[in-house]
């Protein structure tokens, strides 16, 4: 008799209620993320974006060429094994705290 886990991918709303929004830097802490996972990014598209970056462009808030930018608003991407940094490029945003740095399982 073979016992199988099935492992379900969790769904998260980044920044809870508040949504993508500037100071959300210190949403993740406490959370246990995995590959896999999804988070949902809810904002005002006529204002902000999200951007998948790399640790450089996390520290220095810039987007480096060719990265992934998302602009509608309800952006849902699926986390990847290690780090993951997505930032706001516009500009100010990110030094405002609009970024969030995660490490997935």
């Amino acid at each position: 008799m073979a016992i199988t886990h099935h492992v379900h991918a969790a769904t998260y709303t980044v920044g809870g209620s508040g949504g993508w929004t500037f100071n959300v830097d210190i949403w993740p802490k406490g959370k246990r993320f995995k590959a896999g996972d999804t988070l949902v990014f809810n904002y005002d598209a006529t204002a902000h974006n999200v951007v998948a970056v790399n640790r450089g462009g996390y520290s220095s808030c810039s987007a480096p060429a060719g990265a992934k930018v998302y602009k509608s608003g309800k952006d849902q991407i699926q986390l990847v094994k290690g780090q993951n940094y997505f930032i706001c490029s516009v500009s100010g945003h990110c030094q405002s705290g609009m970024k969030i740095a995660i490490n997935a399982a």
